[in-house]
């Protein structure tokens, strides 16, 4: 078959980055012609498998003088946010993502198309592209957006909902979807999420658990609860043991940055901070670390619980809609353990009032944790990228020829 995945920014800089990139390498080792077409800037480095196709929409460029809009407001690399861009910067990236679009369906020829995020490249992808089956993705960010703010939020939804299928992360996530978008649910399908298995795996025995390494990965900022997670430190009760923060990652926005490491130049363990990390070298880092700890305000499915698992981290994470359920199904008996989350104000603000309780728990966590044996890595095999890829293609295969008369319908 042949496959142009489709993103609006760049492809592997952030978890639904990672997501296509790994959907990508497991598409291609089971023998599927491919190709890219991702928003980007001419300095970057984009590593595919080889024999994949890439196609550049270029940011910071005379077509595209801004830069690039990042589904989160906050991205690890320089950005514009998708509610501050004004009417002239919006109509000059639909116009050019529409002409770079159908270049890229000219050229390919693709039989399938999947796109990341429900949102605005996905809504121009389906206006683009009639004849060929168009399957969108969620990841959460794009659901955000919807609610925040309104641009081009009624094309958006009119054309998510012509897609000819979309793939939520979980139950929660499908509900969600359904809700925002005119989507049929037969046409909403479980992808779930996975990890690399060739590079997050156990590399031999854990350190000595004093001091206790904590490791934290993802983008440092806020909405992540970096800060909330270095205040928790000072709350925790090891029973005599040391503690010390790994925290893996990077943040586009210095100022914000700069307030995290100041927050944890006074804490009273040790944190360090080890910029962005490439996947072999976090693989390593989660290999010498014993808790792996996530306090995010809002999450799809996140990539790197899979991937601490994989490396034998126990692991805490904040209970948002839907990740438990689908821990619980996928991987049972895994050691997880959650910390409930403070109200939210705007989607993925929390309370400061309920902050403290948050911090409280969050440090309650860390401490079972910190006191508790080593755990056998759990069994993994449901959530590979072979195991998601098969559950992608069956929903495609099975869905493209209802979907081919729907199209057939909508476009008479």
């Amino acid at each position: 078959m042949r496959i142009l995945s489709i993103t609006a920014q760049k492809p592997d800089s952030t978890g639904s980055g990672v997501y296509l990139t790994e959907v990508v390498r497991e598409l291609s080792r089971q023998g599927h012609e491919q190709a890219v077409l991702a928003g980007v800037y001419r300095e970057d480095v984009v590593r595919l498998p080889e024999g994949v196709g890439f196609f550049p929409v270029l940011f910071r460029s005379e077509e595209l003088p801004f830069a690039i809009p990042g589904m989160s407001d906050r991205m690890p690399y320089e950005s514009t946010v998708y509610s501050d861009m004004d009417e002239g910067m919006t109509e000059t990236y639909m116009r050019v993502f529409r002409r770079k679009i159908r270049e890229a369906v000219r050229s390919f020829r693709p039989d399938l198309v999947l796109c990341h995020h429900l949102y605005l490249v996905t809504a121009l992808t389906r206006d683009c592209v009639r004849d060929v089956p168009v399957f969108g993705f969620c990841h959460n960010t794009d659901l955000r957006q919807m609610k925040k703010h309104g641009l081009q939020r009624e094309l958006i939804r009119s054309r998510v909902g012509e897609l000819d299928g979309i793939f939520a992360l979980h139950q929660e996530q499908k509900k969600e979807i359904i809700e925002l978008y005119p989507a049929e649910e037969s046409r909403v399908y479980i992808a779930g999420t996975g990890y690399n298995d060739r590079v997050f795996f156990p590399r031999g025995e854990k350190p000595a658990a004093d001091p206790v390494r904590l490791v934290f990965a993802g983008k440092v900022s806020r909405e992540k609860g970096v800060p909330s997670l270095i205040r928790s430190l000072g709350l925790v009760d090891a029973k005599g043991k040391s503690l010390q923060l790994a925290v893996a990652g990077g943040n586009g926005d210095e100022k914000e940055l700069g307030r995290i490491r100041a927050l944890a130049e006074d804490c009273p363990w040790p944190v360090s901070f080890t910029g962005r990390l490439p996947q072999e070298k976090l693989a390593e880092v989660y290999n010498e670390s014993h808790v792996f700890v996530l306090p995010s305000f809002y999450e799809g499915l996140p990539l790197t619980v899979m991937e601490a698992l994989a490396c034998g981290c126990r692991v805490i994470v904040t209970d948002l809609p839907g990740i438990r359920p689908f821990m619980e199904t996928y991987v049972p008996c895994a050691p997880v353990s959650y910390v409930r989350p403070p109200r939210m104000r705007d989607t993925d603000q929390p309370l400061g009032e309920d902050l403290p309780a948050f911090e409280r728990e969050l440090a309650e966590k860390i401490g079972e944790c910190a006191c508790a044996g080593p755990v056998p890595t759990p069994d993994l095999t449901q959530i590979s990228w072979k195991a998601v890829c098969g559950r992608i293609l069956e929903a495609a295969e099975g869905g493209c020829g209802g979907a081919a008369g729907a199209r057939g319908h909508r476009d008479r």
